[in-house]
């Protein structure tokens, strides 16, 4: 059974929250991390910088929240961010964006 095939629902699409723990399984650690953020680094990690989906390096954390509420308003479009996004409140949402917007290395530092 492929990754693919681990992320689809009963109608063969993409279930968020399937998706999430398999993006999360793959992971690196990160100590520090909020609930949920490292999984956003599975798509949007420094590997993402030649990939249709972006990288979130260097984007500040204002900017992070601002895309996280377009997702989860319908105001941006997506397939499966906006599913992710509803799942957070913006308390987690901003914990996440600032936790993202700190550059890898310090993401990998010990508390």
């Amino acid at each position: 059974m492929s990754w693919c095939d681990l992320t689809k629902g009963r109608r063969g699409r993409f279930s968020a929250p399937v998706l999430l723990a398999a993006v999360a399984a793959s992971a690196p650690a990160f100590a520090g991390a909020p609930p949920g953020a490292t999984a956003c680094t599975g798509c949007h990690g420094p590997a993402a910088l030649d990939t249709a989906i972006p990288s979130l390096d260097a984007h500040a954390a204002a900017d992070i929240v601002d895309q996280m509420q377009a997702f989860r308003t319908g105001q941006r479009d997506a397939t499966v961010m906006g599913r992710i996004a509803k799942g957070f409140s913006d308390e987690e949402t901003r914990a996440i964006a600032e936790w993202l917007a700190q550059p890898e290395a310090a993401r990998h530092a010990e508390p």
